[in-house]
């Protein structure tokens, strides 16, 4: 069976009180306010034998995982998310605590951490992530013709998430883009060039032949200068590779 709504302090110490003023037993009160006997007879009978009808602290198992004990397991998974609950398991019996696997993964859940299946993402090691940082200004650049490719957030009141001003256009097929090549050094940029088509390593060589050396007289450089360029495929290819040891 439902369990029963509960009786309300109030209400409990109302029956009390008609059970001491004389108004009645178990059967008159019950009828008065519309409760079951049953009832009025299990608040009186607590309230004779204990003295009040307040809501005492129920027995229970005592947690295993207090506080701190808490606060290590949250460390622990935010330090390295890829830790198993074994893992975990076997750390806690480290400092004397010994609780179920599944104990951890419940509590981990109260907190809003819970296991999930991790997204792919191509692997960057240290020398690509440092490639990026120092060319991100990198001598391609897709241009988009209309919109952008990017999430943004705006600030709006409730129901007007149609208003022009709250939404951003688009076309179909995003509105096409244009992929263009474009040198620089430290005395200005050198030339810019449109790629015609899918951008590939022959295509990426021709533009090298026409515009580097053309772009280093543009800028007046050294003898000394030296092309450098990010860690693309078409880039690292073998027949960009031997192109530029020729030239």
């Amino acid at each position: 069976m439902p369990r029963s709504k509960e009786i309300q302090e109030q209400m409990r110490n109302k029956i009390v009180d008609m059970y001491q003023s004389g108004k009645g037993h178990y059967k008159a009160i019950s009828k008065a306010l519309g409760l079951q006997r049953t009832t009025v007879r299990a608040i009186i009978h607590k309230w004779r034998k204990l003295g009040t009808v307040v809501n005492l602290p129920r027995s229970g198992r005592p947690t295993k995982i207090n506080p701190r004990v808490q606060r290590r397991l949250i460390q622990e998974v935010v330090k390295e998310p890829r830790t198993t609950s074994k893992g975990l398991q076997a750390s806690l019996a480290s400092v004397k605590v010994n609780v179920h696997d599944s104990t951890i993964r419940k509590r981990l859940g109260k907190n809003s951490i819970h296991g999930r299946v991790p997204r792919q993402k191509l692997l960057l090691t240290k020398m690509n992530t440092k490639a990026h940082l120092t060319f991100a200004k990198k001598k391609k650049k897709k241009v988009e013709l209309f919109g952008r490719c990017v999430s943004c957030y705006i600030w709006r009141k409730t129901n007007t998430t149609f208003h022009k001003k709250n939404i951003i256009p688009t076309v179909k097929h995003g509105g096409g883009s244009v992929m263009v090549w474009g040198c620089f050094a430290a005395s200005g940029p050198g030339r810019l060039v449109i790629s015609d088509g899918t951008m590939n390593s022959a295509l990426y060589q021709k533009i090298l032949k026409k515009n580097v050396r053309l772009s280093v007289c543009d800028l007046k450089l050294k003898r000394t200068w030296v092309m450098e360029q990010d860690n693309d495929p078409k880039h690292t290819s073998k027949s960009i590779s031997e192109w530029l040891k020729k030239n």
